[in-house]
């Protein structure tokens, strides 16, 4: 197959619609199948569409560029629409966000959800399609994986890692464990570092803080600590908390947005009122936590199958589905996308 990936790859630490789109487009390649980042092929099998909205920096081209694809240059081509993102992670009670990516979705043949919670999401904010998969999320275990050296006495290392600034990412509970490790009675017990940007104006006096990483860096660091923290709010797929996982980390997960589909079952969930008792449980817990972790499903060779398996699948029906799309009877709504693409 030839497909096309609507992301402008970046490098670095950027976040993990970046690395998604980097894994895949590497999974694609070493099973012989060609991948381009643009619509200039006029033989194309499949198109995901990443970003519709061209402002982002990751975006190659919108639901506009993939509609004048299909309707001027070759509509037997599969378009598949992956939403790994939700108003609720943006504070937008208006679910502008949401229904942005609902109006670019017409020109989709079958959409991925990154979990059941951004497809409840969805629905609530008015999608209806039924062309639909859940593909969660993964991370490359051959890179992120446990160290082999054993653990050293002292307190037990916690560790969390964030790219973006955004307020959601938790940063009031990680104060909280900051606040709570400037008392001797903690700082015996437990350690934290912050690997990652933080917002502006804010600081952890009695943590370790590290800049961003990357790659190999990124996991060496992590192989340094003993569990994983996350008080990320309202994740639509925590990449962060699959590396750290992978890793061999046990986690410990606020309760929020679709964490629990990623996290269940390899460690503990707290509420900002229960983090010290989950704290001092996993204290006592850690040996049986940290032996289940080598059970942990999320990798990237998982979730990149799970994608091949699909746009083989919808290829194969491709005949079928080009008779099931909506825009072809919604005129108005194809001019005013054609229109917005010209400006």
């Amino acid at each position: 197959m030839k497909i096309s990936i609507g992301a402008r790859i970046q490098p670095g630490p950027w976040g993990g619609g970046n690395r998604f789109c980097a894994v895949l487009s590497d999974a694609l390649q070493q099973t012989g199948h060609t991948v381009t980042y643009d619509l200039t092929d006029d033989d194309l099998d499949a198109i995901l569409l990443i970003e519709p909205d061209r402002r982002l920096r990751i975006s190659a081209y919108d639901h506009a560029d993939i509609l004048w694809y299909l309707l001027r240059v070759n509509p037997r081509c599969v378009v598949v629409h992956r939403i790994n993102n939700t108003s609720e992670a943006r504070q937008d009670p208006r679910k502008t966000f949401n229904h942005m990516r609902i109006q670019a979705n017409r020109v989709a043949d079958h959409t991925v959800f990154v979990s059941q919670w951004v497809r409840d999401c969805y629905q609530e904010s008015g999608f209806d399609r039924n062309e639909v998969s859940v593909i969660h999320n993964g991370a490359d275990h051959t890179l992120w994986s446990p160290g082999d050296h054993p653990r050293p006495p002292g307190p037990l290392r916690l560790v969390t890692h964030h790219w973006s600034k955004n307020l959601n990412k938790g940063w009031d509970l990680y104060q909280q464990l900051d606040h709570l490790l400037g008392q001797p009675e903690w700082a015996e017990r437990f350690a934290f570092t912050f690997v990652g940007s933080l917002p502006d104006g804010m600081t952890l006096t009695n943590s370790r803080m590290v800049p961003p990483l990357n790659g190999t860096p990124l996991v060496e660091e992590l192989r340094r600590h003993d569990i994983y923290l996350t008080a990320s709010r309202f994740e639509a797929g925590p990449n962060h908390v699959l590396e750290g996982a992978l890793c061999g980390l046990p986690l410990l997960y606020l309760e929020s947005g679709a964490m629990a589909e990623y996290t269940q079952g390899f460690g503990l969930s707290y509420t900002p009122e229960t983090l010290e008792t989950a704290l001092i449980r996993m204290a006592h817990e850690y040996p049986m936590w940290q032996k289940r972790m080598a059970l942990y499903p999320f990798t990237a060779q998982r979730m990149c199958q799970h994608y091949l398996d699909l746009l083989c699948q919808l290829t194969n029906r491709r005949e079928e589905l080009m008779k099931k799309r909506r825009f072809w009877s919604s005129w108005p709504w194809v001019a005013r996308t054609l229109w917005r693409r010209g400006q």
